[in-house]
C-alpha cells in the first residue's frame, strides 16, 4: 500500500492543467492563477486524508474555485469587464494551405473568447467546467457546491447568454413563460 503522501501527489498532479485552466479563466491573470493553484495544492495536500476516493478532479477543482473566489473577494475584483490575455489559450488547429480559412477560425475563436469574457463569473465558470474541462453535471455540482438542478439551469442560462453575446442580441430576462406575475429582473451575480 502506498503512503498517503505518494497517493496524494499522484492524484493531484494528474489535474494540474485543469486546475490552472480554471484558475486562469476565473482570475484572468497568469500570476494570480499560479498563486491560486499553489495555494489550492497546498490545501489539497494537507487535507488529502479527508478525500473520500474517486477521481479527485472535482474535489481539487472545488478547492481551486474556492481559492480563486477568496482572492477575488479579498482584492475586490469580482468584476466582469477585465481583459483576458489569451496567449497560450488559443485553440490551435492544424495549419492548412488556406490562409483565409485560418484567419476566419482565429477570428471566431477571438469572438468566443470575448463572449466568454463578458459573462458574469458564475456563467463563465460553469461553461469552462463543462465545455473545456468536460466535467459531468454531477462533478460540476460537487465542484461548485450546488444541487444538480442548479447546475443544469445555470448552464442553460450561461449558454443562452453566451449565444446572445456572440450574436449581439440584447439580453432578456430569463423567466418561465407561464410566469407573468413576476417582473423581468436580471440578476447578474
Amino acid at each position: 500500500m502506498q503512503p498517503v503522501e505518494e497517493r496524494a501527489g499522484v492524484q493531484l498532479l494528474r489535474h494540474l492543467d485543469a486546475a490552472y485552466n480554471l484558475a486562469r479563466w476565473l482570475t484572468r491573470d497568469t500570476h494570480d492563477a499560479e498563486d491560486i493553484v499553489q495555494e489550492a495544492y497546498l490545501r489539497a495536500y494537507k487535507r488529502f486524508s479527508t478525500f473520500r476516493g474517486g477521481d479527485g478532479r472535482a474535489w481539487l477543482l472545488a478547492i481551486v474555485r474556492n481559492c480563486a473566489y477568496d482572492l477575488l473577494r479579498s482584492n475586490g475584483t469580482i468584476i466582469c469587464g477585465d481583459a483576458f490575455d489569451e496567449e497560450g489559450y488559443i485553440a490551435r488547429t492544424p495549419s492548412t494551405c488556406d490562409p483565409e480559412a485560418a484567419l476566419l477560425r482565429e477570428e471566431k475563436a477571438d469572438q468566443v473568447r470575448s463572449a466568454l469574457e463578458n459573462l458574469i463569473p458564475p456563467y463563465r465558470e460553469i461553461l469552462i467546467l463543462r465545455e473545456t474541462e468536460e466535467l459531468s453535471y454531477s462533478e460540476i455540482a460537487t465542484t461548485i457546491g450546488v444541487p444538480l438542478g442548479t447546475v443544469m439551469s445555470r448552464l442553460s442560462r450561461a449558454r443562452i447568454r453566451l449565444h446572445q453575446n456572440l450574436t449581439g442580441q440584447e439580453a432578456v430576462a430569463l423567466t418561465h413563460p407561464s410566469d407573468t406575475s413576476s417582473p423581468n429582473i436580471q440578476k447578474e451575480c
